[in-house]
């Protein structure tokens, strides 16, 4: 398990402890729970003379998945480490609905009204229009990666001692790919050079052989025209086989060893041509991610997932978000994980602000409160219930669904509850906007 976090009476952030010790504290009451997730405890007396060892935030941004590590720079202990879900996809959704919906309404009303024409411009307003988007404008599906990482970095900057902050900032160094020796330096020229090569072209040719499209097997990287008759090394000649399909094209042209597949050959044709321009379009919400971490104050490292594949794979460690977090950056030392069980986090939200549900066809359907807790109680946290009689009988722990009638459905590991009284009902962590599970 991850170490628990502790805060003193002032609320500085302690050195974390192992859970054993935390327990111990807890019956001996010498600290008292101050926050479920993170667990965090805070002392009942502090230690004035206490040493605090710096801890450092590690970060692998990902699409759906972000893994969050802290790591004792010192010793190489992973402290606490975390993976976040993020919900993008699901905000893209729901602008998109209500976007359809707006328009549908719009057009049932005003069937043959003009769009708004703005002459913002042409008054010769000096200001900008309200409606451009200004430079750095990220979609809010994207943000909403940004936020969530900004959230549980503030979090856990109050909870822990954090000193430093390192981020995986692009997925590939493309500079490096191009030009091995653009810095001149040792770890540049050598193993890591190979390492962002490979990893690009994996990411790239769907980590498949590209002539007989074999998977889960051991791939080499390919000239797709020969070096004997003058290909060079540049990534739009390379791509990845099988040892089989390398050994058999040899130093043959590419349109002589597919000639009787056209299709294939096209489709090489065309993967080879892609741009390096794609790897900044991953990368856009990762330069916003670091705007956000250097505004913290803290020192911020990067690095590139080729040097993260590069300490994993040094230090025998399998691949997981966590892990991968941990191994970001240069800095990234002999990792001690023994008994580390991250902390799944998933972004849900805080709810909706919509007043009015409609169908599918944007009628409205009914209508929604402006009330959120009921009984003392709103949905989304989460709750324990000890049911003590009747046919539900029993103890139950999850996510609350609140009603104005008191009769709640709670949302368990095991399934759904539905019509559990309020009565039987104790916080355990209020709505914050994640769901957590380990």
């Amino acid at each position: 398990m991850s170490k628990a976090l502790v805060i003193d009476t002032k609320k500085r952030p302690q050195n974390p402890i192992h859970p054993a010790q935390a327990r111990q504290l807890l019956r001996n009451k010498k600290a008292v729970i101050f926050r479920k997730f993170p667990f965090t405890i805070i002392l009942v007396e502090s230690k004035p003379d206490a040493v605090v060892e710096p801890l450092r935030i590690k970060i692998d941004p990902g699409s759906r998945t972000t893994g969050i590590a802290v790591v004792n720079d010192a010793s190489g202990e992973v402290v606490w480490a975390a993976e976040l879900q993020h919900r993008g996809f699901a905000i893209r959704d729901s602008l998109t609905s209500r976007r359809q919906l707006r328009r549908t309404r719009r057009n049932r009303k005003t069937r043959y009204r003009q769009p708004p024409k703005h002459e913002w411009f042409r008054k010769g307003n000096k200001q900008p229009c309200p409606q451009q988007r200004r430079d750095g404008w990220l979609a809010p599906s994207l943000m909403s990666r940004v936020h969530n990482i900004e959230t549980w970095v503030k979090r856990l900057c109050k909870f822990a001692p954090i000193t430093a902050i390192s981020q995986e900032l692009v997925r590939f160094d493309t500079q490096l790919m191009q030009n091995p020796k653009i810095q001149g330096k040792e770890y540049q020229q050598g193993t890591l050079a190979g390492y962002e090569t490979r990893e690009y072209l994996l990411e790239k040719w769907g980590r498949q052989c590209a002539y007989c499209g074999l998977k889960e097997i051991p791939l080499q990287i390919e000239h797709i025209h020969p070096r004997a008759k003058g290909g060079s090394n540049r990534l739009a000649n390379l791509t990845l086989s099988c040892e089989n399909c390398n050994i058999k094209k040899g130093t043959m042209d590419i349109r002589d060893f597919l000639k009787k597949d056209p299709q294939r050959l096209k489709k090489i044709s065309q993967q080879a041509q892609k741009p390096l321009a794609d790897t900044a379009a991953v990368n856009a919400t990762r330069f916003k991610l670091l705007e956000m971490l250097k505004a913290t104050g803290l020192p911020v490292e990067t690095g590139s997932s080729g040097l993260t594949k590069f300490h994993r794979t040094t230090q025998n460690l399998e691949k997981t978000h966590w892990i991968d977090a941990a191994c970001v950056g240069k800095s990234t030392p002999t990792l001690m994980i023994k008994g580390i069980k991250p902390l799944l986090i998933t972004a849900n939200g805080h709810g909706k602000r919509q007043m009015c549900a409609t169908n599918k066809y944007g009628f409205p359907q009914r209508y929604r409160t402006h009330q959120q807790i009921h009984f003392g109680f709103q949905t989304g946290d989460i709750i324990k219930a000890v049911v003590t009689k009747g046919k539900k009988g029993g103890t139950y722990v999850g996510r609350v669904l609140c009603r104005a009638t008191g009769s709640f459905d709670i949302s368990t590991p095991k399934g759904r509850v539905a019509g559990i009284s309020y009565k039987y009902c104790s916080s355990i962590h209020q709505r914050d906007g994640y769901s957590y599970g380990f």
